[in-house]
C-alpha cells in the first residue's frame, strides 16, 4: 500500500464519488421498481410456496428472490423467516442469493460501472449458481441438522418474543405493536411499516385505484425508504472503498495476488482469490460493485471479478449473522455450498465468454483515473430526474405519516382530514386523500362503504 498524499486521497474521493454520482440514477430507479414490485405483488403464499426442494419451488424462488430487493443482511433475514415457516433449505438459500444479485439495481449498476458482458455474465451466472447450488446441496444436505435447526429457532424465537414484521418479513420491534380487533399483537420493523399494514387493512381499492392515490404512493415511499435504509452504508462504502484502492494499492500487489497469464489454472485460481477477497472485504450489497471496478483494473481476470460480486453473502459480517441464527454447523455449511458454487460459476462464465468471444478487453478504454465523471451529459439529466422522483418519494413518505389521523380514506387507506374530497352514502360520510380516491368510491360505493371511516383506537395503540 503506498503512503497516501494530499493529492493521493483527492484522486482517490474524485473517483469514488465520481462513480457514485454516475451510477445514483440507476440506483434510485432500480429501487423505485424494485419498490413497486414489493408493494403490488402478493406474498401470502411465499412461505407454502418455497416449502418443497423440487424444481418448482427453486424456481419461485429465484422469482420471488429477484424481485425482493435486499441488502444482504436484509436478505438473510427475511430468509430466515421463509426458512422457520418451512422453506426447504435450497429454495431459501436461493431466494437469499437471488434476492442480492439478481435484482434490477445491482444489473444496472454493472451495465453501467463495468459493462454489457459483465452484465450477462451476472444474469446467467446467477442462474447457473442456484442450479449448481441446488444440486450440491441436495446431494450433501444434512437433513436432520436443518430440521433440528429450524425447530431450535422456532423455539428461541417464541422463547423471546422475536415477532416478524407482516408487512416486510424483517424483525419487529416493541415499541411498534399494535393489538388486532382479534386481540392478536403485531410487532412491526419501524412506524412506516405499521402504518402500510393499517393502510392495507383499511383499503379496499385495486392496486390501479391505489397508484392514482396518496396511499398507493405512500406505501411505495416506504418500502423505497427501507430499500435505502438497509443498502446507503455498504453503497457509500463501495464506492469510497473503491476510489482508494483504484489509487493506493499497487499493481504488483494485484499482480502477488492473482495469477497472470492464460489456461485453465489462472482461470480457477482467479475465482477462488476472487471470492476469497470478497469473504474478507466486509463490503456486501451493492457496494462491491464499485470494489469489482478497481479489481478489473488491477488485472484482475474476468472469472475473478463475476465470482467476487457474486459472494456478497459471505463477507464476515453476514457470517456471523448466520452464526448466531444457526450456530457453527449450519454457518460452515453455507459457507461451503456458497463458496464452491461461486468459485466455480465465476471460472465456467470465463470459459463460456471465451468460447464465444465476448470476454472484454481490459486494454480497451479509458482508465478510472482517465475519466471525467462531472459534466453536463446523460448522467447529469437523468440524475436530475432520478433526485427529484427521490425527493418526490420522501415528501409522500412524511406526508403519509404525518397526515391527520381523524378519518382513513376507504379506498387507499390514507389518513386524511375532513378538509378533503368527500361523498357521503347511506348517511355515512367518507373523505379522501385525493379526488381520485373519490370519483372510485363514487363509482362503486357499496364496495368501499363496508370500511369504518375514522381511524380505529388500535391505529396508535403503540
Amino acid at each position: 500500500m503506498q503512503v497516501p498524499t494530499t493529492q493521493g486521497i483527492l484522486e482517490a474521493l474524485r473517483i469514488g464519488v465520481g462513480f457514485l454520482w454516475t451510477a445514483a440514477w440507476a440506483i434510485i430507479m432500480g429501487l423505485t421498481i424494485t419498490s413497486l414490485v414489493q408493494v403490488y405483488v402478493s406474498k401470502e403464499r411465499m412461505a407454502q410456496v418455497l416449502g418443497d426442494g423440487d424444481l418448482r419451488g427453486l424456481t419461485r424462488a429465484t422469482a420471488f428472490g429477484a424481485a425482493s430487493s435486499g441488502c444482504s443482511f436484509g436478505a438473510v433475514a427475511i430468509g430466515k423467516g421463509l426458512f422457520k415457516k418451512g422453506a426447504h433449505a435450497v429454495n431459501f438459500l436461493a431466494f437469499m442469493f437471488a434476492s442480492t444479485n439478481l435484482i434490477v439495481e445491482l444489473g444496472l449498476m454493472i451495465l453501467i460501472l463495468l459493462g454489457w458482458e459483465f452484465l450477462l455474465a451476472e444474469l446467467l451466472g446467477g442462474l447457473v449458481l442456484i442450479a449448481v447450488m441446488a444440486g450440491i446441496v441436495h446431494l450433501t444436505l444434512p437433513e436432520s441438522l436443518f430440521d433440528e435447526v429450524r425447530e431450535t429457532l422456532n423455539e428461541r424465537d417464541r422463547g423471546s418474543g422475536v415477532t416478524e414484521d407482516p408487512t416486510c418479513g424483517m424483525e419487529g420491534k416493541d415499541e411498534y405493536s399494535l393489538t388486532t380487533d382479534g386481540g392478536k399483537t403485531l410487532k412491526f420493523c419501524s412506524e412506516g411499516c405499521m402504518e402500510t399494514y393499517l393502510q392495507e387493512s383499511a383499503s379496499r381499492g385495486g392496486w390501479r385505484d391505489e397508484l392514482l392515490s396518496w396511499g398507493g404512493w405512500y406505501k411505495v415511499a416506504n418500502q423505497y425508504r427501507k430499500e435505502w435504509s438497509m443498502i446507503y452504508k455498504d453503497v457509500v462504502a463501495g464506492f469510497l472503498i473503491s476510489g482508494f484502492v483504484i489509487v493506493l494499492v499497487p499493481q504488483w500487489v494485484w499482480n502477488t495476488l492473482f495469477i497472470q497469464g492464460d489456461g485453465l489454472l489462472v482461470t480457477a485460481e482467479n475465482a477462488v482469490m476472487g471470492v476469497a477477497i470478497a469473504v474478507l472485504s466486509f463490503v456486501g450489497s451493492m457496494g462491491n460493485v464499485p470494489f469489482a471496478v478497481a479489481l478489473w483494473g488491477g488485472g484482475i481476470s474476468f472469472a475473478g471479478v463475476i465470482a467476487f460480486v457474486y459472494a456478497d453473502l459471505i463477507t464476515i459480517p453476514v457470517l456471523n449473522v448466520y452464526r448466531k441464527y444457526y450456530g457453527w454447523k449450519v454457518m460452515l455449511y453455507i459457507l461451503g455450498v456458497f463458496f464452491v458454487t461461486m468459485a466455480f460459476t465465476g471460472f465456467l462464465m470465463e470459459l463460456l465468454f471465451d468460447a464465444f468471444g465476448i470476454v472484454p478487453d481490459l486494454a480497451g478504454g479509458e482508465t478510472a483515473t482517465e475519466q471525467t465523471y462531472f459534466a453536463v451529459n446523460y448522467t447529469f439529466y437523468l440524475n436530475l430526474v432520478a433526485f427529484a422522483l427521490s425527493g418526490f418519494l420522501l415528501y409522500v413518505y412524511r406526508r403519509g405519516l404525518g397526515a391527520p389521523g381523524q378519518y382513513r380514506d376507504p379506498v387507499c387507506g390514507m389518513r386524511t382530514d375532513d378538509d378533503g374530497p368527500s361523498s357521503s352514502h347511506e348517511g355515512t360520510t367518507y373523505y379522501f386523500c385525493s379526488t381520485a380516491c373519490k370519483r372510485t368510491f363514487d363509482e362503486e360505493p357499496t364496495r368501499f362503504a363496508e370500511q369504518n371511516p375514522r381511524v380505529a383506537d388500535h391505529d396508535h395503540d403503540h
